[in-house]
């Protein structure tokens, strides 16, 4: 009898290292699955709030550094205006003919205007605006030719004084 409890005993211990070995297998995969998706929202979270947020201080510090006098700016607050005086840390700006106000240079939203730097599409105003010209001129011609075409299917003599009137 006591060699059957023994038996019982150690088939008891090889069922439970084997129910061990099945059990540690599934919690390493388990926590392995855990760990890619915890990796997983650290990379969403990096790509989509930590990575764009480092970019535009980036831009904003190469902005403040780049303010001169001239400059059209708006401030955090919404007051628009010129700045007039560059100091290490404060910008003075000029609001008005005789306001001038001093503000930090963190207090400065944007850059509307750069001095001596081209507005942002006068180039191609001009251009569109040359070839609108153009094509105005193309189309005037190429009316005044229909319009002659016209009256000289209708009175030839017409179509001839007009030619000559042009000449």
């Amino acid at each position: 009898m006591y060699l059957n409890i023994l038996a019982m005993g150690q088939a008891a211990t090889i069922s439970s290292d084997a129910a061990g070995t099945a059990a540690s297998s599934t919690g390493s995969s388990g926590m392995m699955s855990t760990f890619i998706t915890f990796a997983l929202i650290i990379a969403v979270f990096y790509f989509l709030m930590i990575r764009p947020q480092r970019k535009q201080e980036k831009e904003k510090k190469s902005l403040l550094s780049a303010m001169k006098k001239g400059d059209k700016i708006v401030t955090i607050g919404g007051i628009r205006g010129t700045i007039a005086i560059v100091k290490e840390s404060t910008v003075v700006v000029k609001v008005d003919d005789n306001t001038r106000m001093e503000f930090s240079k963190s207090a400065i939203a944007t850059i509307l205007d750069k001095k001596g730097a081209p507005k942002k599409g006068s180039a191609d105003k001009a251009a569109k605006t040359e070839k609108v010209e153009k094509v105005e001129k193309v189309e005037e011609v190429e009316a005044d030719k229909k319009a002659e075409k016209i009256v000289g299917e209708i009175d030839p003599k017409k179509s001839e004084k007009t030619s000559t009137e042009k000449k």
